[in-house]
């Protein structure tokens, strides 16, 4: 028996912001779509949850079409179902923030998608209500870095100070002290300093740095503050 046949149906969608960081700047990874609503208006990149498909796998799917990439670091931020929302037809859909390393992202792909990385700050005007999606994940990603070391994900394995720096204002939208900047970092155990240099950003060859997974465990009360 249909115990649900007398109500209607309508769509699942799963929609991606794509969070990177590159030249001092927080990207999120734009689309110019290619269809039907919209089309060679400015989106997120996303794609409807199949029959037999979890919403999650959904997402991871869409993430790895898009990137080539898998085990990305996703979060969902939530769901979107104005009815209006999606001028097509009848669209509920589950955003996801992810964050990853652009060098990791080839430009194959990006150019085969249509899509290209804006700034946060300096975006296209986005279709149905995905500028608002943007802004929740940037609130979430606001959130989460100042208490967990989710900002990793945005980096390559190693690092300068001054990169790491730069990107926690990039996500933050403002200056943060250099000196006390760099006196919480060295009492983070978890954050090692290497013996390989940096050659190419730093004249000098600033020091370069990685982020210890093994080490930082939470569960043992070790706590990531900015």
């Amino acid at each position: 028996m249909d115990y649900y046949s007398q109500h209607s149906k309508f769509y699942v969608a799963v929609d991606c912001i794509i969070f990177g960081f590159q030249r001092g700047a927080l990207k999120v990874l734009l689309q110019r779509r290619g269809f039907e609503p919209h089309a060679g208006e400015w989106s997120l990149m996303g794609g409807f949850v199949r029959r037999n498909e979890d919403v999650d796998d959904a997402a991871v799917r869409v993430l790895e079409n898009l990137t080539g990439l898998r085990n990305i670091y996703m979060k969902q931020v939530g769901a979107f179902g104005s009815v209006t929302r999606d001028s097509g037809a009848r669209v509920v859909s589950v955003a996801y923030f992810a964050l990853l390393d652009i060098d990791q992202v080839s430009e194959e792909i990006t150019s085969e998608q249509n899509s290209f990385w804006a700034d946060i700050n300096d975006m296209p005007q986005l279709v149905f209500d995905h500028q608002r999606m943007v802004k929740s994940a940037h609130e979430r990603l606001i959130t989460l870095v100042h208490s967990r070391p989710v900002g990793f994900n945005l980096l390559p394995e190693l690092f300068t100070l001054t990169q790491l720096q730069q990107l926690y204002e990039a996500i933050l939208g403002h200056a943060i002290d250099k000196r006390n900047f760099r006196k919480r970092i060295a009492d983070m155990a978890f954050i090692e300093k290497t013996d390989e240099i940096d050659k190419v950003m730093s004249r000098r060859g600033a020091a370069l740095y990685r982020f210890n997974r093994q080490t930082f465990n939470e569960d043992d009360g070790q706590r990531f503050r900015l």
